[in-house]
């Protein structure tokens, strides 16, 4: 399996080599280029004036007068190269090298070539002059002429192209020699940059792995010197680790609050039973523990179907629009409010109901909303103690209706306000009070307005405790 590293390495390499090649090559084909054309243009400089000084001794006649021979001699070592001067046949007459006598005197150049350099009166090329040299040359051929026009020889310049060679190679190995420094520094350059990169990810997967094993603490370090992008991703992964730990966290108290809630009742279930069974209850108390087996039965039941619903309106991510309608919170709250009536009056309660004149519309799902308020009604008259005051309350806003619960009695610590929506918290830790309640009261309501996208709050002071949550108004 490849790293980071290999995958980011490799093809880099392979581009900044291919890269450089293409450069090398090109660059050497410019400059080959470049010098030949450059060194037959200064051939072609120097041919002409070799054939002016050719043309002025033809004229006189004295070709071979020791003075010519001299100056040809000399303007093959000024030139670089090797001069030879023959006839308009193609006859050589004359070589700088051995002006005297030398043993190409009498050869006849091609006579197509010939014939190509009379036409033209100038020929550039690069090639090999069969019978003269064996090596592959630069060769410019110049006419030269007396007064009158008439052609009285041709001047044949010549330089060996390994001369060339030699610099593009000397330039070759240059470049060489620079290309592999800086292929060397590239990749240490790489090399740290890619590992510096590469280290945060290393260090999520290290995280990563940490979770598999249980370490829910484990957070990847965010290197200030990274970039911005993996430094967000660091940041999102740490968040994510962070959620993971919660959600962990809460299951792991989710899983131990129900195991208690359920440990409760179904010991109280088997031992009533097992006492009917075995005679240690005489059947003439069987009805009464028989009801309250079936008591504890339907507070199980209860609290599958409030944890049921939960997870029903966790999964939706919200009420769908199709399930929400236009009623009257009005109507709904006091329809609750009366199924309290008994309650209520077994505690004598002073109960006020501070309602608009007017019916006052919303726009939600009346199942959800009634729930809600028989949740926060059913705690109030709770908690209310005898004789205390209940207040229920619709209030208007702009484009909100606030609806209160409040009741007096105890007042809630403040380091519990916090607790009270969490699933199975309870004021009493001993749980002996009470036993009606599950602490799924107020979660319940809590994520019923939560999925309508409003807004629940509680306060607690002075005796009064009140909750308050928000919903549409669609007056």
């Amino acid at each position: 399996m490849k790293s980071a590293f290999s995958r980011t390495f490799y093809p880099a390499a392979i581009i900044l080599m291919a890269a450089l090649l293409l450069v090398g090559a090109s660059f050497q084909v410019l400059i080959k280029d470049y010098l030949s054309a450059k060194e037959l243009s200064d051939m072609q400089s120097d041919g002409a004036a070799i054939g002016n000084l050719a043309a002025a001794y033809g004229a006189a006649g004295s070709l071979t007068d020791r003075d010519f021979l001299i100056h040809l001699s000399l303007a093959g070592n000024v030139s670089g190269g090797d001069v030879v001067i023959c006839d308009p046949s193609g006859r050589l007459l004359l070589c700088s090298d051995a002006p005297l006598g030398c043993t190409h005197q009498g050869m006849v150049i091609s006579q197509s070539y010939l014939g190509n350099v009379l036409s033209q009166g100038s020929v550039s090329s690069t090639g090999v002059i069969e019978g003269l040299y064996a090596e592959p040359r630069f060769v410019v051929s110049q006419t030269f002429s007396d007064t009158s026009g008439r052609t009285m020889g041709i001047v044949i310049l010549s330089k060996p192209v390994s001369q060339t060679v030699t610099v593009l190679r000397k330039m070759s190995s240059i470049y060489l020699y620079v290309a592999l420094l800086a292929v060397l520094l590239s990749i240490v350059l790489m090399t740290v940059l890619v590992r510096r990169h590469s280290a945060p990810l290393r260090d999520m997967a290290r995280v990563a792995s940490d979770f598999g094993h249980g370490k829910l603490h484990s957070r990847t370090q965010i290197d200030p010197r990274s970039s911005v992008e993996m430094q967000e991703l660091a940041l999102a992964f740490n968040n994510m680790a962070a959620s993971l730990q919660k959600s962990e966290y809460q299951r792991q108290e989710f899983v131990a609050n129900v195991s208690h809630e359920l440990k409760t009742p179904m010991t109280t279930i088997s031992g009533f039973v097992d006492g009917m069974l075995d005679g240690t209850i005489p059947p003439e108390k069987h009805p009464h523990y028989m009801r309250l087996v079936s008591d504890e039965t339907k507070r199980l039941s209860r609290l599958v179907r409030s944890m049921l619903d939960v997870s029903q309106l966790q999964e939706q991510g919200g009420i769908p629009e199709e399930k929400k309608l236009r009623f009257d919170m009005a109507e709904c709250a006091g329809q609750v409010l009366i199924t309290f009536e008994q309650k209520i009056t077994e505690k004598a309660l002073d109960v006020l109901v501070v309602f608009p004149e007017h019916p006052v519309y919303t726009f939600a799902n009346p199942d959800y909303i009634t729930q809600v308020v028989y949740n926060l009604v059913d705690n109030a008259v709770k908690f209310c103690p005898a004789g205390g005051k209940l207040v229920l309350a619709i209030r208007e806003g702009t484009n909100k209706l606030y609806v209160s619960v409040s009741n007096e009695g105890q007042t809630i610590p403040p380091e519990e306000l916090a607790l009270v929506f969490d699933r199975f918290h309870k004021l009493d830790k001993s749980r002996s009070e009470n036993r009606e309640g599950w602490g799924l009261g107020l979660y319940i309501v809590k994520t019923i307005i939560c999925s309508h996208g409003e807004d629940i709050s509680v306060t607690s002071k002075d005796g009064k405790t009140e909750f308050t949550f928000t919903l549409p108004l669609v007056n």
